[in-house]
C-alpha cells in the first residue's frame, strides 16, 4: 500500500530540505505487511553547485530524521526512513532539472512532434553571447548525431529551444564505446591485411633478384 505523506509533514520537510539547498521532489508513506517505510526523495536546487552524491544524501537524511521527530503523532509508531536521489531517469519537468542537467546529453521532444539530442550547453542564454540572458526558460542545445560505436558522434550549431516548446525530456545515458560494432560499421580484416604484407615482400623480392641480374650481367661483359 503507498499512500501519500500528511501535508503538514511535507510541507515541514520541505522547508527543512530548502534551508540546507536541497528540494523536496516526492514522500509518501509505503507499507508492506507490518512494515512502513516513509520514502524520500530529494535533490539539490539549481544554485547549489556539485552533484548529489552519498555524502549529501546523507546529510539530508540527518536533518530529515531530526525533523521528523517532530511529527511522531502524525507517523506510524515504528518505520523506516529511506532517502534516494531521483536517478538520471527522471523527466525532466521544471527549469530546476534541466539547470541541474546541463553538460549532459539530453533527449527532448518538441510539441511539434521533432526530437532533438545533444548536449545540454546552457539554460536562459542566447546562443552566440555567453554573457546575454535570453527568453526565460530557454535550453542551448548543441546536437549529436550517433554515428556508431567507436566513432565520435556528428556535432551541429547551438540551438535554442524555449522550454515552452518543449513536450518532454530526460537525460541520456552514453553508451558510446559499449555494445557490439554497428551492422555498416566495417571490422578490419586479419587476412586482407596479411595479403598487403604479402605483395609488399613479393616486390621487395623481385626488387633485389632484378639488381642481382643487372650486376651478373655488367661482369659477363666484362669477361667478354
Amino acid at each position: 500500500m503507498v499512500a501519500p505523506a500528511p501535508p503538514a509533514v511535507r510541507e515541514d520537510l520541505d522547508a527543512v530540505l530548502r534551508a540546507a539547498g536541497y528540494v523536496l521532489e516526492d514522500v509518501r508513506l509505503t507499507r508492506s505487511g507490518a512494515r512502513h517505510v516513509l520514502e524520500v526523495v530529494v535533490d539539490l536546487d539549481e544554485a547549489t553547485p556539485g552533484d548529489l552524491d552519498l555524502d549529501r544524501v546523507a546529510e539530508a537524511t540527518r536533518l530529515l530524521s531530526e525533523r521528523l521527530d517532530a511529527h511522531a503523532d502524525a507517523l506510524p509508531d515504528r518505520y523506516d526512513l529511506e532517502v534516494s536521489s531521483p536517478g538520471a531517469s527522471r523527466p525532466l519537468t521544471e527549469r530546476r532539472h534541466w539547470v541541474r542537467a546541463v553538460g549532459r546529453t539530453v533527449r527532448l521532444e518538441r510539441t511539434d512532434g521533432t526530437v532533438l539530442v545533444g548536449v545540454l550547453r546552457a539554460v536562459d542564454l542566447a546562443v552566440g553571447d555567453p554573457g546575454a540572458v535570453e527568453e526565460p526558460g530557454t535550453l542551448v542545445v548543441v546536437p549529436e548525431e550517433d554515428r556508431g560505436k567507436g566513432r565520435p558522434p556528428r556535432v551541429g550549431p547551438p540551438v535554442a529551444v524555449p522550454l515552452g516548446d518543449v513536450r518532454r525530456g530526460r537525460v541520456e545515458v552514453d553508451l558510446r564505446g559499449l555494445g557490439p560494432v554497428a551492422p555498416d560499421e566495417e571490422v578490419p580484416d586479419d587476412d586482407e591485411d596479411d595479403d598487403i604484407v604479402d605483395e609488399q615482400v613479393d616486390e621487395q623480392v623481385d626488387e633485389q633478384q632484378d639488381e642481382q641480374q643487372d650486376e651478373g650481367g655488367g661482369a659477363a661483359r666484362g669477361r667478354d
